[in-house]
């Protein structure tokens, strides 16, 4: 079944949105009714086993990078990508043809990971959502508890078979760091920028940049959009 998509404003440009894992595609509600303003028609997709798209057989970036060619536009302006989103939006780039591309805190690099953990994540309770992202909102922390209840958790051994460090970019490309970045270090985002990519950071912001500081991630896009 094609993943479902939501859509914000409509534009004469296009720009898609690709969430990380565990959530969906409302996690960009704070951020894409702005986008839109900017003259877009904003399309997010749920990746497949999150939100209401169906689960999938196999879990790999390059197969939920398959998945987003089947349900985005195509030759977007712009294309944005979370996470483990990102690194599916890396292999999908080529074929959906983005103008540009915005990497959020990518998932770029193997790092030593529970997976168990992960899958028991989808039974966290909203104090426990809390105290992880102390700077969401009442309705940030709804939607992520909403989300966590459609989310395959086999969708983590997508988390074994990640990139690792890109070369030059296929497209010209923004990569917007957390402030630590525990997923690109100093060290690999001065590689990056060496290799051609355009390196940012919102300052004091985690790991998912857009929820933590749609303001600073909205500014950080700035020339982008």
């Amino acid at each position: 079944m094609k993943p479902a998509t939501r859509v914000w404003g409509d534009g004469p440009r296009t720009a898609v949105l690709v969430h990380g894992i565990m959530t969906d595609s409302r996690s960009w509600s704070r951020v894409a009714p702005a986008i839109a303003e900017h003259g877009y028609r904003v399309v997010a997709v749920d990746l497949p086993g999150h939100g209401a798209s169906e689960p999938a057989g196999t879990y790999t970036p390059a197969s939920l990078a398959d998945s987003l060619l089947e349900s985005l536009p195509r030759a977007p302006d712009v294309a944005v990508g979370h996470s483990l989103g990102s690194a599916a939006l890396l292999f999908a780039v080529a074929g959906l043809r983005c103008a540009r591309a915005v990497h959020c805190d990518p998932a770029w690099l193997p790092r030593r990971r529970d997976l168990d953990a992960l899958r028991a994540a989808k039974y966290a309770t909203r104090e426990e959502l809390r105290a992880l992202h102390p700077r969401w909102r009442d309705e940030d922390l709804s939607m992520e508890h909403q989300a966590l209840a459609t989310w395959d958790p086999a969708s983590v051994t997508a988390l074994r078979h990640l990139p690792g460090l890109p070369d030059t970019p296929a497209v010209p490309s923004l990569v917007l760091l957390a402030d630590p970045s525990e997923r690109i270090p100093t060290a690999e985002a001065a590689t990056l920028s060496r290799r051609g990519w355009h390196v940012r950071t919102v300052d004091g912001a985690g790991h998912t940049v857009h929820r933590d500081d749609p303001s600073g991630f909205l500014r950080a896009l700035r020339g982008w959009l």
